[in-house]
């Protein structure tokens, strides 16, 4: 009975010993993919046993961390500019990973579809137009809408989503360009502010006559309805996977991935489209961190590439077309473990 107990307690302890072993690697940043995100460490987990901890804190938040080297990877929807790159410790690398698109969700009583020109829309983040009556909203759709105030909802803090947005509107308004311009944090014109897409989200929902711009997701999970957005060729267009997919196709993205689609010339394409990015240190022998964990981030990353696009669809997420997957390919193999490729 004894020897029967000793070898029932060295197995026990075998196996917690693996569980022990294995390893939580941490993330943080952009909120636009988190429900993404979320399915696929949760998928990964069940797999291989390795815990991916990330925290949604926004992309300027991720890219923080990355910096300040707190975290295995960072998340974010708008690229490192060179400038930002050159004040790095160490060269960063952008690897894409999945295609997502910001709505424009709104809370307006008995109104349930919605059209915008890129003007009106310009015109009301400026707070030019400040009624959901106002002639020049009416003017383009069919409904008859309410003489109620306009509210507009925006982000609070370092966004990647809020780069994607007014990237968007500086392409389409000069006005916004000069006068706002964009970035990850711009000072709004008029609004309200909310942390994180889930923030703006619970405002669009719970107060009528607010508008502002959300991960499509978020407007989905939180049955809020989403305006058709006029796009370059004149129609408009819903984010949907498809229209999302239309706007992704563009056959000279950069080497290293870095770059905008919004405003797309697809005929289909959903005009505020964008990529969104986990972001790495090329050479991984860093803070002494083990080849172990540097190997299993590189596992990870290719895993998100390539075998986790199964589930982008059903979140509304694009999946990433061929020619940016082999992109992504080409960037994880050139990173490095004491100076020697790690795949």
């Amino acid at each position: 009975m004894r020897k029967w107990l000793m070898v029932l307690m060295l197995f026990l302890f075998s196996v917690t010993g693996v569980h022990a072993a294995k390893l939580t690697l941490l993330g943080a940043g952009a909120t636009f993919p988190y429900p993404l995100y979320s399915k696929w460490f949760n998928v990964y987990y069940k797999k291989t046993g390795i815990k991916v901890n990330y925290q949604a804190i926004g992309s300027g938040g991720g890219i923080r961390q990355l910096l300040a080297r707190t975290v295995d990877f960072g998340a974010t929807d708008a690229p490192m500019k060179d400038s930002d790159l050159a004040k790095a410790p160490a060269p960063i690398l952008h690897i894409p990973m999945t295609l997502g698109a910001v709505a424009i969700g709104f809370n307006v009583p008995g109104v349930t579809e919605l059209k915008l020109t890129p003007k009106v829309l310009a015109d009301i983040f400026l707070g030019k137009i400040t009624k959901w009556n106002d002639p020049a909203i009416q003017k383009i759709n069919d409904v008859r809408l309410p003489d109620l105030p306009i509210i507009v909802a925006h982000r609070s803090d370092s966004s990647g989503t809020t780069y994607i947005f007014t990237d968007y509107l500086c392409k389409v308004s000069k006005e916004w360009c000069e006068k706002v311009g964009h970035g990850k944090t711009v000072k709004w014109p008029v609004g309200m502010g909310g942390k994180g897409n889930p923030g703006v989200a619970a405002y669009i929902k719970k107060i009528p006559g607010t508008i502002g711009y959300i991960e499509i997701a978020y407007a989905i999970e939180n049955h809020i309805p989403v305006a058709a957005l006029q796009n370059k060729a004149g129609r408009f267009i819903k984010p949907t996977l498809e229209s999302i997919s239309a706007a992704a196709n563009i056959k000279n993205i950069p080497d290293d991935t870095r770059c905008s689609i919004t405003n797309t010339d697809a005929p289909n394409g959903y005009p505020i489209a964008s990529f969104t990015w986990i972001i790495i240190y090329k050479e991984q022998n860093y803070n002494n961190r083990s080849y172990k964990r540097a190997k299993e981030l590189v596992k990870l990353l290719w895993w998100c590439i390539h075998d986790a696009q199964q589930y982008n669809e059903k979140l509304l997420y694009g999946k990433l077309p061929p020619i940016v997957v082999h992109k992504g390919e080409k960037i994880l193999k050139s990173v490095t473990y004491n100076g020697k490729p790690i795949l």
